[in-house]
């Protein structure tokens, strides 16, 4: 018997994708699993689309934000393993099978992430993202945070032992959340395998709010970043700037030894 995988998914007006993201759970042919819908209060198509499905947990009421979505979600799953699907990405198939076998292989494991393409609101593949084994440093002084959340999976001990989302985050509460377990020496690894969809469309906050993303990147850094606090404010953006350049080239090396880069124009090639 697979272990259950409860996904957790944050809606507000996603009417024109979320059906994707619920179909996508469906197709996993996953018998033990549930999926939570936490909607705040939609004004589209998205709660006809819920009624739909009679196998979904799902509410439709006030929230402080996706972050308090999801935290209220990550309360209610009763899976031995927690996955967090945004309504407008999905899951490619046999995902769930494949990070439930990583976690069987490597127990002591605690999130477990892998590779993802870029869709466009059609549902295109544009881009290959394939994806470098956990490292700290690159993870904290990259310009921007390379664990996808759309191919993340955390085991339950993650929520019972007390670690949700900041909800003061708007913008980067994952990569807070990534920061935070990291320093509490959660174990990472990476599943060398594409596992989801991630959407580009214009109401991405990565879009519409780049610069407020960006901001909250450089607090929560500091926030867990000993070394960088205690640079003088007066030279620190200097340093910043130094670790990104140091966090992108150790990032594009590794990926360079595996084959990354002729791999990824090959099958971008063929596809």
């Amino acid at each position: 018997m697979y272990p259950k995988i409860s996904i957790i998914t944050p809606s507000y007006n996603q009417g024109d994708f979320i059906e994707f993201a619920i179909q996508s759970v469906i197709e996993q042919n996953y018998l033990n699993f549930e999926h939570i819908i936490l909607d705040n209060c939609s004004t589209d198509k998205t709660i006809d689309i819920l009624k739909k499905y009679d196998h979904l947990i799902w509410t439709s009421e006030p929230d402080r934000g996706q972050s308090d979505a999801l935290n209220k979600g990550f309360s209610m799953a009763t899976g031995n393993i927690v996955g967090w699907l945004n309504a407008d990405d999905k899951y490619l198939p046999e995902c769930f099978l494949k990070i439930a076998n990583c976690f069987a292989e490597y127990p002591e494991s605690d999130i477990a992430y892998g590779d993802y393409r870029w869709v466009n609101e059609k549902g295109d593949v544009f881009q290959f993202r394939r994806e470098i084994d956990f490292d700290s440093f690159i993870l904290k002084y990259l310009h921007v945070l390379y664990i996808p959340s759309t191919s993340t999976f955390f085991k339950r001990r993650i929520f019972d032992e007390g670690n949700f989302l900041d909800t003061s985050f708007k913008y980067a509460m994952d990569y807070e959340f990534f920061l935070r377990l990291d320093r509490k020496r959660y174990n990472f690894i990476h599943l060398n395998s594409y596992l989801a969809d991630f959407r580009w469309h214009t109401d991405n906050k990565s879009v519409t709010a780049l610069d407020k993303q960006i901001d909250e990147l450089e607090i929560a850094l500091l926030r867990h970043d000993d070394f960088l606090r205690k640079v003088p404010t007066s030279v620190r953006s200097l340093f910043r700037e130094t670790l990104k350049l140091m966090a992108r080239g150790k990032r594009f090396l590794l990926k360079g030894m595996k084959g990354y880069y002729l791999n990824q124009w090959q099958h971008q090639a063929v596809d």
